[in-house]
């Protein structure tokens, strides 16, 4: 049987989060308690990610109530309940290459920042980044990515804040931003421009359902008109499938 599904955590205690129709969940989980005796509790996606704290919806269908994880990615550590943030392990290759793009005595700014993996994964990769700042509106996953910096020994490298990072101010200029909110971050790129410095690289997540992803950029591009704002793109890549004949992609840009 193949269960999509994302397993979270490490060979001591994972969580698995599957996505299956309901009246297949019983045989998934079966198979899955079968193949992997680490996975602890099995959360059953019941729909998409929602809210303004962005969370997947889901419900625990087998297991233990106590969610919690630390989850090992690329030799550093993230602690995270993926019943209360979402968190993909499935986007820890895109991590890595947004790092290895950082340079030294860079200031980066991570919008929408969940339990803080594109921070942790920058910090590690480039240890003479200047400052990594994370903003994020859920308070639950501030605390998480508080935690992080602690466990991963970066105090020194990241700052955390919880706020909308629309209302977010004294935070000064950055020479790269990560904008990891692919359904409505572009709507975000007048904070991304006051943000930014000149010739500042800024990386915006979005969802394409064309093969050149023209309808992303248009719509990135209207959106950036009415503030007056121009781009320079200066790479399109797809990230992922998202949704049948839908694609996450990346758009990495300057301010013109």
């Amino acid at each position: 049987m193949r269960i999509p599904m994302d397993i979270i955590g490490s060979k001591e205690k994972a969580v698995a989060v599957i996505d299956v129709p309901e009246e297949q969940a019983e045989a998934a989980v079966e198979e899955i308690r079968k193949r992997y005796k680490h996975v602890k509790s099995i959360l059953l996606k019941i729909g998409g990610r929602e809210g303004v704290y962005r969370i997947c919806n889901t419900k625990l269908i087998w297991g233990s109530q106590d969610t919690e994880v630390i989850h090992k990615e690329n030799k550093y550590l993230l602690k995270l309940d993926p019943l209360r943030v979402y968190f993909s392990p499935r986007e820890a290759t895109e991590r890595q290459r947004i790092a290895k793009l950082v340079k030294p005595n860079e200031r980066v700014l991570v919008m929408f920042s969940g339990v803080a993996p594109y921070a942790i994964a920058i910090a590690k990769a480039q240890k003479d980044v200047e400052e990594i700042v994370c903003v994020d509106i859920n308070l639950v996953a501030t605390q998480y990515a508080t935690e992080n910096v602690k466990l991963n020994k970066l105090d020194d490298k990241i700052k955390v804040y919880c706020w909308d990072v629309r209302e977010a101010s004294g935070l000064g200029k950055f020479d790269r931003i990560i904008m990891p909110l692919p359904e409505t971050g572009y709507q975000y790129i007048d904070v991304a421009h006051r943000s930014a410095k000149e010739h500042a690289i800024i990386h915006l997540y979005g969802i394409s359902e064309t093969k050149d992803f023209s309808d992303f950029e248009k719509k990135l591009k209207d959106y950036a008109q009415r503030f007056g704002i121009k781009i320079k793109i200066l790479r399109k890549s797809k990230v992922s499938e998202y949704a049948p004949h839908k694609v996450k992609v990346r758009f990495d840009f300057q301010f013109l």
